[in-house]
């Protein structure tokens, strides 16, 4: 590998808030949050919206999701659709 190319390859904790869940592993991904990790040391903490924890296939489960919400959300980004003339 050349030199001074390459993003360091570092400890960095991933965390699922949704299940209350954590692990650590080795990434390039970056964060200004650190957490002090059951080692004791600090790392670079990144918060992930769906993890091996929480997810469906993983899981078994199912989530209700709000499908009014993200309705009305898109609406409210995109404006209401005209239709085709």
């Amino acid at each position: 590998m050349k030199p001074g190319i390459h993003p360091e390859y570092r400890p960095v904790v991933f965390r699922d808030r949704a299940a209350d869940f954590a692990f650590l592993t080795r990434s390039t991904a970056t964060s200004d949050r650190t957490v002090e990790w059951e080692d004791g040391n600090t790392y670079p903490v990144i918060d992930v919206e769906i993890s091996s924890a929480s997810h469906p296939f993983y899981t078994g489960t199912q989530r209700v999701l709000d499908t009014a919400g993200r309705v009305e959300r898109f609406e409210r980004r995109y404006g209401r659709g005209q239709g085709r003339q």
